[in-house]
């Protein structure tokens, strides 16, 4: 079983960058397709990226794409999410999530789930 912690969330202005990282222990990293969600207050979940157990293949949200970039080093067993020009509508606890065997968007078919890590952005 992989535990996933996330890091790197803050308080930033609109049209500022952060860059997210969700680091796992417990399991070979490397055999687990990888994904960011988000939830802002009142709503669901949502999917934002996904990346690949080797990192060839990478889907994205309409709403990020473009903005946001993912990537994983395996050998540090880290997935990274790189925000760039933030908007105050990503504003949202953001979530990383792992899982095994098929490649796949869905929320629901995410097994392994990290904290969360807050990303506020002010207008």
């Amino acid at each position: 079983q992989v535990q996933l912690v996330e890091s790197g969330g803050g308080l930033v202005q609109a049209g500022d960058s952060l860059r997210l990282s969700c680091a796992a222990s417990g399991h070979p990293f490397s055999i687990y397709h990888v994904g960011w969600f988000r939830q802002a207050p009142g709503k669901e979940r949502e999917f934002v990226a996904a990346i690949s157990v080797g990192g060839g293949r990478t889907d994205y949200a309409d709403s990020v794409k473009g903005r946001f970039t993912i990537s994983r080093d395996n050998a540090k067993n880290t997935v990274y999410l790189k925000m760039n020009s933030l908007k105050p509508g990503d504003t949202a606890v953001y979530y990383c999530a792992a899982k095994k065997l098929r490649y796949v968007l869905t929320i629901l078919e995410y097994d392994y789930w990290g904290q969360g890590t807050q990303v506020t952005v002010s207008s």
